[in-house]
């Protein structure tokens, strides 16, 4: 059977990040270090899938338990998700005919950015297109989601195994805009339409207010305290909620904070690196 494993909960500049002297970062030890949002998958077969290609990959495939990788899906272009793309060529794993599955523009862009287009030279990767994707007992569905497209268009995938099926939305702009992009009215509605058991959720601000002296309207994202008013307490069949891609700024990485008291009060919960999810 199937297993989800997830490698990574933070937001593209992992924990911490890189230049932060905020009390966040300052007095982190090893143990509280966080790699950029990313999964593994092993089918019943053995085929393994990483979706998102982290600066962190090292760390990431021996939380996995994996050395090698057979498939590749990237939601999208954002640092975090595409900034350990080389890790994959000679001087690394130097890896071969890799099918790597993304949109048509992450595709342009892959084409067109220099050392991008040399893994493709050298047969490192092979660019295979989404939309529904079967690999041994897993399924994995592409679903357009309105985000900041300055470099690609935006992805969520839908990750179906014979018993579960989990949504992976690490990034996007706003829920109304993503509900009405979808003809939903409400989330659990939109959940209920794509048929999942699991939901791992964009969560990279708790609020609007946690980037001091910066405009968080150019990185646009529903807060978690948004995301919470419009679900309310968990009810009987509602999808189980993981919020990832974490802000190295945000509260809910404290399991003292009150922040995470009050996700898990109503019955929601936050990713873990090195959870699974049998599939």
């Amino acid at each position: 059977m199937a297993t989800l494993t997830v490698l990574g909960i933070a937001q593209d500049g992992g924990r911490p990040q890189p230049g932060c002297r905020r009390p966040c970062c300052q007095d982190l030890t090893e143990a509280d270090y966080r790699s950029p949002v990313s999964l593994g998958i092993k089918t019943g077969n053995g085929t393994t899938i990483l979706i998102e290609a982290t600066r962190d990959l090292g760390r990431q495939l021996k939380i996995f338990g994996e050395s090698t990788i057979d498939h590749l899906f990237l939601t999208h272009a954002h640092l975090g998700h595409v900034d350990g793309l080389g890790l994959f060529g000679r001087e690394t794993m130097s890896a071969r005919g890799i099918p790597l599955h993304s949109s048509q523009s992450m595709q342009n862009l892959i084409k067109s950015t220099p050392a991008w287009a040399l893994l493709l030279e050298q047969g490192v990767f092979e660019l295979t297109e989404i939309g529904s994707v079967e690999i041994d007992d897993v399924v994995i569905e592409s679903i357009a989601i309105p985000h900041r497209a300055e470099l690609s268009d935006m992805h969520a995938f839908v990750i179906r195994g014979k018993n579960q099926s989990i949504l992976f939305l690490p990034d996007h702009d706003s829920w109304d805009q993503t509900l009405s992009a979808h003809d939903a009215f409400s989330i659990r509605e939109w959940f209920n339409d794509l048929d999942i058991t699991h939901a791992l959720l964009d969560g990279t601000f708790w609020s609007g207010d946690e980037l001091q002296g910066r405009d968080m309207s150019v990185v646009p994202h529903p807060t978690i305290q948004d995301s919470l008013s419009r679900l309310g307490e968990k009810q009987s069949g509602d999808a189980e909620i993981y919020f990832t891609h974490l802000n190295h700024t945000n509260p809910v990485y404290s399991k003292s904070s009150n922040e995470y008291g009050q996700i898990k009060h109503l019955g929601w919960n936050v990713a873990i690196e090195g959870q699974k999810i049998t599939l």
